[in-house]
């Protein structure tokens, strides 16, 4: 059935549209308020309106999104605040993570979904489109700078071990103030005139923009794509690299010991300390794995954009990596936090009509594993 009320229709007026066929000539820029047209780029004059069914598909799938986010980043936020034993600095930068994923979520959502059953256009100002982006862009940002800390803590800890620096509350609220701050400067210099926030895709969201060829929009895309997914990208990278190369050292050197020794195992109660942070390096390789999944494809459009290519920059092409990227919120939550042990045993203390079941393990070596286990496996 036809979306029968908002822009389009009033357009159209009493046309026949069953095939939801468009006249020709027709943009996807006609439906748009005039005092928002001044804001849009020409590359989407090139294109006819979309389907009015993707609106409808897009805004469901983005609320289910935020509720999912809602759920997840509350319940971390929830069980932070309540258990002291989840009181510990690498779980400063966690619940960080979960209140900007909610951030993210709880500020962009309600406003696309407005506009996406409302007529599939912004129904809102050009001022509040530069808050949207602005809010989208820190969020966003701040995600993956607490990701890049949160895995060089991880790094330090189960490579380093007793020898590394510990991570205090002190440290790890300073690394949390540095990421907030990163992200105020890379989301807040286009309100400044460095770079620009406009309408982007099927025009019910905004963005920076990455399609106008100045110098002044040219340099700010190169600026972010440097801090906001080349740099903290490879520190993540390099941080997992160790990780994971740390693991396969400690494991073959295991096996030789075992071999000497003419035992089938050394396992030990070090042995199931080593264990659990083979977990958490698993966790948290499949998290960032699934962070540049879901911000590669909109970085690679930039990319394109910066460069020139717009031409295969299509309405939905540019609005699907963003639909992509920010699900990542809702991942965080689940994948980093609610699968640990002791947020289980949390869960478990404090809502047990969540029917999460989870024993309490202990162990002998609880005591000299403190440092490690413990924060880490939080």
């Amino acid at each position: 059935m036809a979306n029968s009320t908002g822009p389009q229709m009033a357009f159209y007026g009493a046309q026949d549209m069953s095939n939801y066929g468009y006249p020709e000539g027709v943009s996807i820029v006609d439906f748009v308020r005039p005092e928002i047209k001044p804001h849009i780029h020409q590359h989407w004059y090139n294109f006819p309106p979309v389907n009015p069914m993707w609106h409808y598909l897009l805004g469901v799938i983005y609320l289910c999104l935020c509720v999912i986010s809602i759920i997840g980043n509350g319940l971390v936020i929830y069980l932070f605040s309540k258990c002291k034993a989840l009181r510990t600095p690498a779980n400063i930068l966690v619940v960080n993570l979960a209140i900007s994923d909610l951030i993210m979520l709880t500020t962009n959502v309600p406003f696309f979904t407005y506009n996406c059953f409302n007529g599939g256009v912004w129904m809102f100002s050009y001022a509040y489109c530069e808050i949207y982006a602005t809010l989208g862009n820190f969020t966003g940002t701040n995600c993956i700078w607490l990701l890049c800390m949160i895995s060089y803590d991880r790094y330090n800890i189960i490579c380093n071990g007793f020898n590394g620096p510990k991570l205090t509350t002190g440290k790890a609220i300073f690394l949390t103030v540095l990421s907030w701050a990163i992200s105020v400067v890379c989301a807040g210099a286009p309100l400044f005139g460095w770079g620009r926030y406009t309408l982007e895709g099927i025009l019910t969201s905004c963005s920076f923009d990455y399609l106008t060829q100045n110098y002044n929009v040219y340099s700010y895309n190169l600026f972010i794509f440097i801090f906001e997914y080349f740099l903290p990208g490879g520190i993540i990278i390099l941080s997992y690299a160790f990780i994971v190369k740390a693991i396969f050292a400690h494991e073959a050197a295991m096996r030789a010991q075992a071999k000497k020794m003419n035992v089938a195992t050394l396992r030990t109660g070090e042995a199931d300390s080593q264990r659990a942070e083979i977990r958490i390096a698993k966790t948290a390789l499949v998290n960032v794995s699934l962070w540049f999944i879901c911000w590669t494809p909109y970085t690679i459009m930039s990319l394109q954009g910066l460069m020139g290519e717009i031409s295969g920059i299509t309405p939905l092409i540019s609005t699907l990596p963003a639909l992509l990227a920010k699900s990542c919120s809702c991942y965080n939550p689940f994948v980093y936090a609610i699968s640990h042990p002791k947020y289980r045993l949390a869960i478990t203390q404090h809502m047990p009509w969540f029917c999460v079941h989870e024993v309490e393990r202990k162990s002998t070596d609880d005591s000299q594993s403190n440092s490690t286990v413990a924060q880490e496996k939080a």
